[in-house]
């Protein structure tokens, strides 16, 4: 028996369970448990329920879904070969890399970037179900480097939604409630540099919603934004614009004053008609889906076909144009947009400081 198999024996997860390995196979948030020399009682049970909320806390539900596909996937892949996925075995997963990048059969190959998220979503799996998957084993680590040698690319980045962008799509907007809003999520997500699930989960007030991800406060010089983003809390000051047409506050305003939106979620849905707001709050997938929508609306870039120009744009296409358009010190635009690095914030500025520093002329050419 391996290491692995020795230590999941012994370790018990929580949770009532008579298969040992059906409880292996899932997630340690679905299977705790616990330990068979505890009784349990209704107070033991409640806590149970309790760790099994905070163990499916310790990621996004986005990258949950992932991570739980990457499982499904990788398994049934090994079944497929006559193998099990359990316990982790380097040679079975250097083989499933190699044929995500060879695209064999019928299935396209994969990217280097999505086999390197495959390849964390089975870390993150295997851990889950107590083992450790070794990412700098021979077969994984060898195999992986050729891979990047022979397939990788540079990245694809969206479009940045630049200043002159944003003006343009607000005002192909309607004065309606719906319309309302929307301009109100773009002003917002542009200045503020958020991303779509930030937008989407943000409440009126602290602790308003058991699902809010952050709370606004309306001040005399702007918005202050509390969020629980990726990297932690953070504050986002939201200023006001110079003009009501263009300014994210006032627009902000404007959409809860209409709506009657004084507790809750802050962005909700709307009646078919546009005319009334409702208790939902909105998916992130509407971000993507209203600036595609927008792009099109205002005519950018119409050098290009419709089905190019929306597949230029995406919802960080809000955060990189912010990072892009704002003139002042890089180190206000990393604090604004809450990275903890400033070559990360680079990766957004599509335009600013080509060419600024000429170490050309410098060296005396």
């Amino acid at each position: 028996m391996s290491e692995n198999t020795e230590k999941s024996s012994s370790d018990v997860p929580i949770g009532p369970s008579s298969n040992e390995d059906n409880e292996r196979d899932r997630p340690d948030g679905e299977a705790l448990r616990l330990p068979s020399f505890v009784a349990g009682s209704g107070t033991l049970d409640r806590l149970v329920d309790t760790a099994r909320d905070y163990a499916r806390a310790a990621a996004s539900d986005n990258t949950l879904k992932a991570y739980a596909k990457d499982w499904a996937h990788f398994a049934r892949w090994c079944r497929m070969k006559g193998a099990e996925p359990l316990p982790p075995s380097p040679q079975m997963i250097g083989l499933y890399l190699a044929d995500l990048a060879s695209g064999a059969g019928s299935s396209p190959a994969l990217s280097v970037s999505t086999i390197e998220r495959r390849l964390s979503g089975l870390a993150w799996n295997y851990a889950q179900r107590g083992f450790t998957l070794d990412r700098k084993d021979r077969h994984i680590a060898t195999l992986l480097a050729g891979i990047k040698r022979r397939h990788a690319r540079p990245p694809v980045q969206k479009a940045a939604i630049l200043a002159e962008d944003i003006r343009a799509m607000v005002a192909a907007l309607p004065f309606d409630l719906r319309g309302l809003r929307d301009r109100a999520i773009l002003l917002l997500g542009y200045a503020g540099g958020l991303r779509r699930s930030e937008i989407v989960s943000l409440d009126m007030h602290k602790d308003d919603t058991d699902d809010g991800g952050g709370w606004i406060e309306i001040m005399e010089k702007g918005a202050l934004l509390t969020l629980n983003a990726k990297t932690g809390w953070r504050e986002v000051e939201i200023g006001r614009g110079s003009s009501n047409q263009t300014c994210p506050v006032h627009a902000l305003e404007h959409w809860l004053h209409f709506a009657k939106i004084d507790c809750g979620p802050v962005f909700v849905g709307t009646s078919r008609d546009g005319k009334r707001a409702r208790n939902t709050r909105l998916n992130d997938k509407h971000i993507a889906r209203l600036i595609k929508t927008c792009v099109l609306k205002a005519g950018l870039r119409p050098d290009l076909p419709d089905a190019e120009r929306v597949k230029l744009y995406s919802g960080h296409s809000l955060r990189a144009g912010l990072a892009s358009s704002a003139e002042v010190d890089e180190r206000h635009v990393q604090k604004h947009l809450g990275h903890a690095s400033a070559e990360m914030t680079r990766r957004y500025q599509r335009r600013r400081d080509r060419f600024r520093v000429n170490l050309t002329k410098a060296a005396g050419l």
